[in-house]
């Protein structure tokens, strides 16, 4: 199947991580104009390198997105520049374990509500409106396999996680006969160079790469998935 992003706008929040770096190059290798967040400088210098001449088509914007205010502020700064914004992939999360629920601390509760739950959000706040002006759009969340699978250690991360599956199937719901479609992955453990540290011994064939996350996205944020609406779809990789 041939997928072609031709004449539209995607914007992948935390465009320039392990996962969102892989997602971003795919589709610009798919003729999209790219527009991605990011909070770190030489992350994006990475990936403006790594597209080579497709370069001219991707934007970068240093946006805390966890800040309703400035997501909002950019979406509106995009749709003004951009006329209109086609998809949102949001690649945005964090991870946090290795302690049991009641001695979780306070920060890392809240650093995973940052990043999992008010993100999201704050995103869909700022999107949503766009894309049901226009009676079309695409939003594809990246979850994980911790919103349905929920390990001892992680109670933070298991719950942002957990929430934000409500949220967006919820969200679906919302847009049902919009023309807004929204649909979540939920990757086990990605294999990424930050995860391979973390995790030395592992089996690292069995984790999901990214490229192949990134071709499940496309596919969701394309015209060919346009009878796909509130899946939540697991990649677990051979898992």
């Amino acid at each position: 199947m041939e997928l072609t992003f031709a004449g539209k706008t995607v914007l992948v929040a935390g465009g320039t991580g392990g996962l969102g770096r892989a997602v971003s190059l795919a589709f610009l290798d798919h003729a999209a104009t790219v527009l991605v967040t990011y909070l770190h400088q030489e992350e994006f210098a990475s990936l403006e390198r790594a597209a080579e001449e497709k370069a001219g088509t991707l934007f970068g914007f240093s946006v805390d997105v966890t800040d309703p205010a400035a997501t909002q502020s950019l979406v509106t700064d995009l749709v003004s520049r951009f006329s209109g914004l086609h998809a949102l992939v949001n690649c945005i999360g964090g991870y946090a374990g290795g302690t049991p629920a009641w001695q979780q601390d306070d920060a890392i509760w809240n650093r995973m509500l940052d990043l999992n739950l008010h993100a999201a959000n704050s995103l869909f706040r700022a999107v949503v409106p766009v894309m049901l002006r226009a009676h079309a759009g695409t939003i594809v969340q990246v979850n994980a396999k911790a919103a349905l699978d929920h390990g001892a250690g992680a109670a933070s991360y298991s719950a942002t996680k957990a929430a934000l599956l409500a949220l967006t199937g919820s969200l679906a719901n919302d847009l049902k006969g919009t023309g807004v479609r929204v649909n979540s992955i939920l990757p086990s453990i990605i294999d990424t160079p930050a995860n391979r540290e973390s995790m030395p011994k592992a089996d690292f064939d069995k984790w999901p790469k990214p490229e192949d996350l990134a071709s499940v996205i496309l596919f969701l944020a394309s015209d060919a998935s346009r009878v796909i609406h509130g899946a939540a779809i697991p990649v677990y990789g051979n898992a």
